[in-house]
């Protein structure tokens, strides 16, 4: 190998590790598709390209990215839309057999001249997942065979990178989804347990009101009212903290940490409850699902504090140790008889929350005594 080709496979491997970089850091598929295109189209010394992936649900193709397009593209974009030689030769294929780049004339460029910028050949490399096929990369060239066998070589590697990348990109993307539909479900059950019940608990005396009105027991008519009237302004309350919650964003700009002093300052402010928040060991940062997580819980944990005790401070300590984190919340309220079936959706959305993040919970309470909540999660 002469210094020139050393030289040329050192740029090679520097633009590899670079990408390969920049797929690590990419959390969404936009912009592993984006980073991954760009680079190649630069390290094959070539003008555009573009990117077809098949559909996770449906498996139809459809245009996930392209870079620097022809001008003829902007005039005819249905060029774009239409399925063409190499997507069908894709989809006949299994899974096995869609392994190879092949260089071949692109049938969308074929039959025009102006506009193309001379293009009229790409290769297409299969992008294969683990277990289906995921889609098709294409780089356009001026020439048939312009590319050498290293350059093949290297859209083989970077097929297989950009591979790993579109599968964790969409993993990701379906934490988030998963994450949103945990968030509505505890909603629904905190509604369930508040407003709910709430609402029918005015009901039920405005019922009763009705009946005392033609009894024409007017004393009993106005107690019933006031009470009425309290159970809809405390419905109303709640109603306004779901609304914010479901708006909220306790993260945005502050660590778990920062996050519970400021819920354990709110509470405080609105509620009367003191609370001790106490940081134990070396502060590191966990993941966005853990930090929220353990945030979430706290603040249902404090939430229960202030419903159901009569208590008038708690303390919450966070640990971190080398393999995990754990979250404690005490207080000397009432406390309940945990051999009674009274678990509230609370505790039991709490608990689902401990098991996607594969941890441990554990709740040691006495009447007259209080309540300890104790959760652990593994920080790998």
């Amino acid at each position: 190998m002469n210094l020139h080709q050393l030289q040329e496979r050192n740029q090679e491997l520097s633009i590899l590790n670079a990408m390969a970089q920049d797929l690590n850091s990419s959390m969404t598929l936009e912009q592993a598709l984006d980073t991954s295109l760009r680079q190649t189209v630069h390290l094959l010394h070539l003008k555009t390209g573009w990117i077809w992936l098949a559909n996770a649900e449906t498996g139809a193709i459809y245009l996930a990215a392209a870079y620097n397009l022809p001008p003829i593209f902007e005039k005819r974009p249905d060029l774009l839309t239409d399925t063409c030689y190499c997507i069908d030769k894709y989809l006949k294929e299994n899974r096995d057999d869609a392994t190879n780049i092949s260089e071949i004339t692109c049938s969308r460029l074929k039959d025009f001249v102006e506009g193309t910028e001379g293009l009229r050949f790409h290769a297409s490399v299969p992008l294969i997942g683990r277990k289906e096929k995921i889609g098709i990369m294409n780089v356009l060239s001026e020439h048939s065979h312009q590319l050498s066998d290293n350059q093949l070589q290297l859209l083989h590697t970077i097929a297989d990178m950009l591979s790993i990348a579109i599968e964790r990109a969409r993993l990701y993307e379906s934490s988030q989804q998963l994450g949103v539909i945990q968030e509505r479900n505890r909603l629904a059950r905190e509604i369930h347990d508040t407003l709910a019940q709430g609402l029918g608990g005015i009901a039920l005396k405005l019922e009763t009101t009705q009946a005392f009105l033609e009894q024409e027991k007017i004393d009993k008519v106005t107690t019933l009212l006031a009470q009425s009237l309290d159970l809809t302004r405390s419905n109303l309350e709640e109603a306004r903290r779901s609304v914010l919650d479901l708006r909220a964003t306790p993260l945005q700009g502050h660590n778990l940490a920062e996050a519970l002093d400021q819920l354990v300052q709110t509470i405080q402010a609105s509620d009367q409850l003191v609370g001790q928040l106490s940081i134990i060991g070396t502060y590191q940062q966990l993941d966005h699902r853990k930090e929220l997580g353990l945030y979430r819980m706290a603040q249902e944990a404090i939430r229960n504090i202030v419903k159901h005790t009569a208590c008038k401070r708690y303390d919450i300590s966070l640990t971190f140790e080398a393999q995990q984190v754990q979250l404690v919340i005490q207080d000397k309220g009432a406390g309940f008889d945990l051999q009674q079936p009274t678990e509230g959706f609370g505790l039991i959305g709490m608990r689902e929350r401990v098991h996607l993040l594969q941890g441990q919970m554990e709740v040691e309470s006495t009447l007259g005594v209080g309540t300890l909540l104790r959760v652990i999660i593994p920080l790998e």
